[in-house]
């Protein structure tokens, strides 16, 4: 009798998020819809709540870990699965929206892409976006991770990277896991090396954005590049 209580109310969220999508839903039952597709029979929601519980909000449960994601009673490794290949989806769907325009006339699509690959990473890490003559997108690469503070980075390897993927345009991009995104002094120095090491070679250096969970900041839009 419970299982079937269990099939009915699973229904009645499926057609409810046909209906209504996902503002139709309360953030526990998005959740718990997500997890009827990896745990069959079985109750849910109390699951759900506790997952919202522990990580706040929908973006702090993309952002965590399997490790996190298992101290959830509950939470299998299948639900850790699914979890985390909702945010690569996400992530890949942004970069495709990335790739198809003109970056410079849509600054709105790297930001996006940026802070859903990046915001909610534990440690400092280091990203480029390499752009052709018409400011699509050829490439993008992670070139370093460092610690939850620091990140190091090699100006040669940005260029080296950049001429293999016959570049004509960079940026930057990394993250705060502190979540503050106002950049430091080493921050403005580095960028400042970058841009004039590509510059030699023609290759320019478009804007440099760092990510958190507060939001972004633009070195462009607060003309310090």
């Amino acid at each position: 009798m419970k299982e079937k209580h269990n099939q009915g109310h699973r229904e009645r969220l499926r057609k409810k998020f046909l209906n209504a999508g996902i503002e139709g839903l309360h953030d526990y039952e998005a959740i718990e819809l997500l997890l009827t597709f990896a745990v069959p029979r079985k109750d849910v929601k109390p699951i759900a709540k506790q997952l919202l519980k522990k990580f706040k909000n929908i973006s702090g449960l993309l952002d965590a870990s399997h490790e996190e994601l298992r101290s959830v009673a509950g939470i299998a490794e299948s639900s850790t699965v699914i979890i985390s290949l909702v945010k690569e989806l996400c992530g890949e769907y942004l970069a495709d929206k990335m790739k198809e325009c003109d970056v410079l006339s849509s600054p709105e699509a790297v930001r996006d892409f940026a802070r859903m690959k990046m915001a909610g990473m534990r440690d400092e890490a280091f990203m480029v976006i390499y752009l052709n003559t018409k400011n699509h997108v050829n490439n993008y690469e992670m070139i370093c991770e460092g610690t939850v503070d620091h990140a190091v980075i090699y100006p040669r390897k940005i260029v080296k990277k950049a001429l293999a993927y016959d570049a004509s345009g960079l940026i930057l991009i990394h993250n705060h896991p502190s979540g503050m995104c106002e950049p430091s002094k080493e921050d403005i120095s580095l960028t400042e090396m970058i841009k004039d090491t590509v510059k030699t070679l023609n290759i320019r250096l478009l804007d440099h954005i760092i990510v958190g969970k507060s939001g972004y900041f633009s070195f462009v839009e607060k003309d310090i590049l």
